[in-house]
């Protein structure tokens, strides 16, 4: 950490602060310092005090507490609360449930309306289960209806064509109860990974079907347009469907949808049907929520937990998040009318992971889960206890009478807590990721240039440092696995406190989800992640023990599964062989630039050019001077290039090859050495990415190097980092990238 102008950020926050936050000019120059964001979002926040009669130092002083606990990194709002407080936009909430009915007029509105909230920076939810099944009667035209998956396609198209000039990337959530006639086609949506990419896609799941499932029987799928039975399926074989997709590429996930409305707090005003693109909030149609996040890792003082600080900082960041629906813009009046007759808010946790490491509790143990409790228990009650006496100065929320508090506690808001998503916060925050174990003890983060940095967790660089195992060659080698778990020369007791997702069973992350699902009124957004060879009985058994727990719904990730699917995308068997690859044929029409590098050899000029689609296509070098063994062997580089490109060879696979190798002749330059031209080469072509990623803001060309090619096989599209698939989304923790907006 760092201190810049009183707040203490890494290097990476800083980064993604400045690409992703900071306000900027119409040239795109940052405008803004971090210490101005908090002091604008303090004060914007602060400033609906004067509603319920603060006078002007009151509303200053808390401004003050506001900006103190931002910059002391102790709590921080969901991302748009961030990027528009105090702005033009003023678009402050995170998550957006929209109804669709069952009719063309509903849909297309519900299109409209989503493109409205992805612009001003939301993300949105959608239940299809009201619309007719495909080859339905339209009654109007006596035509035939294309069903939900086919309307899904259009609200994808849509979310694509608006997110290409937003600050964040519009993201859905596509939910289809698991009795709607083409549940089948909806739960096999998104094997070919070239389909639905801005949604996430989850099944509703009844209380009956589990039992059905338990009980290996029949249940009906109803059609929602006449409520008659259209087919009768058996519940496990539609269940190991839903296993199988997940277990293949982490889709769908499953959403308990009977236990979601047993504890809809206003039940009088409907049933809740959807859930924000992450799953973890659960809304009516036309709902917001706005969230935010407590950093555990600075609730520890001396090795303790300090309650005293906790509960400081939870009832403070109960009256920021009510603020905040006053001083909202909302981006359709009827979300303003919902939003502020249940005021829902969502406040959370990050840096659990942290904090656990900072009391010496293994992340896998019965006295974390016990822990976790206790800790979320703590905030849940104090958080309603802030709201209660909100209500006492402000009055309920509109909707109170007939919610679950009336006649036991009066609250200002509908719900309080929720678990969500941290991806980019936790970067600024420099801590763990939501309840989520450490992404990786260490692991290399790409800079400029394409240099290569090792980062390693502050926490086990301090004990390593003082065991005196201190070493790059370690970290190095450790950055190579992520985890610490095969290496000798750590002691074991730092093994069992150290961690990872992936040195976790899933069991073991069920059973953290549902200790802290106890204690949340929406629900825990997690990813359960599983090895590479997991079975689908794994899967299976994870789905069942968290229906068992209490959870509210499940995401899955096993290890490699969407690369491994990608990968194998292309291929094809030719009597049990796989078919030769062909290189694609030069278009008429190619565009592309040109680099001057140096090498010892001489002034080598490389030529990158991509076709009409963007996909890279061909290299080649020109010598400055002619002629020579140094200018043939260039060129012969330069045509193996293009016929890797033409063959759809990622790109950074031939920067791996070519990049480093030396010859007799070195030379030094700005950024460093060029030791022959094939490191020129390679350096001209990571140049040229890094640009592309950097610049122009077509991030999605750089791995697509053959048409209909997949964004997220493991690497994130804007900076090459790696992408880690963590709270229901997948996060880049190198520049902050997130799937999930």
């Amino acid at each position: 950490m760092e201190m810049v102008n009183g707040i203490s950020l890494t290097p990476n926050s800083l980064k993604v602060l400045e690409k992703r936050y900071l306000k900027r000019d119409e040239r795109g120059k940052v405008v803004e310092t971090p210490e101005e964001l908090f002091r604008r979002v303090a004060k914007a926040v602060a400033s609906a005090d004067h509603e319920y009669g603060s006078s002007e130092n009151e509303v200053k002083t808390l401004e003050e507490k506001f900006y103190e606990m931002m910059t002391s990194l102790s709590f921080l709002p969901n991302s748009p609360t961030l990027m528009n407080a105090g702005r033009r936009l003023g678009q402050l909430s995170a998550c957006f449930v929209l109804p669709i009915e069952d009719s063309m007029e509903s849909i297309f509105d519900a299109v409209k309306n989503a493109a409205i909230i992805h612009k001003s920076g939301g993300g949105t939810g959608f239940s299809f289960s009201r619309l007719r099944p495909k080859g339905d009667v339209v009654g109007s035209t006596k035509g035939i209806s294309s069903g939900p998956v086919s309307f899904m396609t259009v609200f994808d198209t849509a979310t694509e064509a608006v997110k290409q000039g937003g600050t964040r990337r519009g993201a859905n959530m596509g939910i289809l109860r698991v009795d709607h006639p083409d549940i089948i086609s909806f739960i096999t949506s998104k094997q070919d990974n070239s389909r639905l990419n801005n949604f996430n896609i989850s099944v509703a799941l009844t209380d009956d079907f589990m039992s059905a499932v338990k009980e290996d029987r029949t249940y009906d799928l109803i059609n929602p347009r006449t409520k008659e039975k259209t087919e009768t399926l058996k519940a496990r074989d539609v269940f190991n469907l839903i296993v199988e997709n997940a277990w293949k590429n982490g889709e769908p996930g499953i959403v308990f949808i009977d236990r979601v409305n047993d504890l809809n707090p206003t039940p009088l005003l409907g049933k809740i049907e959807s859930t924000n693109p992450c799953g973890e909030q659960p809304l009516l149609p036309y709902e917001s929520c706005n969230l935010g996040s407590i950093n555990l890792a600075r609730m520890v003082k001396n090795g303790r937990i300090d309650w005293n600080r906790l509960k400081e900082i939870v009832w403070m960041a109960v009256h920021f998040l009510d603020n905040v629906i006053d001083i909202n813009k909302y981006p359709i009046q009827i979300i303003e009318e919902m939003t502020k007759a249940n005021r829902k808010i969502g406040l959370g946790i990050m840096g659990w992971a942290d904090m656990l490491i900072c009391l010496g509790i293994p992340y896998n143990s019965d006295e974390a889960l016990k822990l976790a409790e206790e800790v979320m228990g703590f905030i849940q009650k104090e958080g309603r206890a802030a709201s209660s006496k909100l209500a006492e100065q402000r009055g309920t929320f509109s909707n109170y009478e007939g919610s679950i508090y009336d006649g036991k506690v009066r609250v200002r808001n509908a719900t309080i807590t929720t678990i969500a998503p941290t991806g980019t916060l936790s970067i600024i925050a420099g801590c763990s990721s939501g309840i989520e174990p450490i992404f990786a003890i260490s692991y290399v983060r790409t800079v400029m240039e394409g240099t290569k940095l090792i980062e390693v967790n502050p926490y086990f660089e301090k004990v390593a440092k003082e065991g005196g195992f201190w070493g790059r060659e370690l970290m190095e080698r450790i950055a190579e696995k992520g985890s610490i778990q095969e290496f000798k020369e750590i002691p074991e007791d730092l093994k069992r406190l150290f961690i990872t997702a992936h040195d976790i069973t899933p069991h073991e992350h069920i059973r953290m989800q549902a200790a802290f699902q106890k204690y949340v009124d929406n629900a825990v957004s997690k990813t359960v992640n599983f090895p590479h060879c997991a079975t689908k009985e794994d899967v299976k058994e994870v789905y069942l023990l968290a229906y068992e727990l209490g959870c509210k719904g499940v995401t899955v990730y096993r290890d490699g599964s969407r690369e491994e699917q990608v990968l194998s995308k292309g291929e094809k068997e030719v009597s049990g062989q796989k078919a030769k690859i062909t290189p694609r044929k030069r278009p008429e029409v190619i565009n592309g630039s040109t680099r001057l590098m140096k090498t010892g050899c001489g002034n080598l000029y490389v030529t990158i050019n991509e076709d009409e689609e963007g996909h890279l296509f061909e290299l080649f070098t020109s010598m400055g001077k002619a002629g020579g063994c140094a200018a043939s062997q260039s060129e012969a580089i330069g045509r193996l290039v293009s016929l890797a490109f033409r063959s759809n060879i990622e790109p950074d696979e031939v920067i791996k090859q070519l990049k480093g190798i030396s010859c007799h002749s070195h030379v030094w330059v700005e950024g460093g050495k060029i030791t022959s031209c094939s490191d020129a080469i390679a350096k001209a072509l990571e140049k040229y990415l890094l640009r592309r990623r950097n610049g122009n803001g077509d991030s999605e060309k750089i791995y697509k190097s053959a048409p209909g090619g997949i964004m997220f096989i493991g690497r994130c599209p804007e900076c090459g980092g790696a992408v880690e698939h963590e709270s229901g989304c997948a996060v880049c923790h190198n520049c902050g990238f997130t799937k999930c907006g």
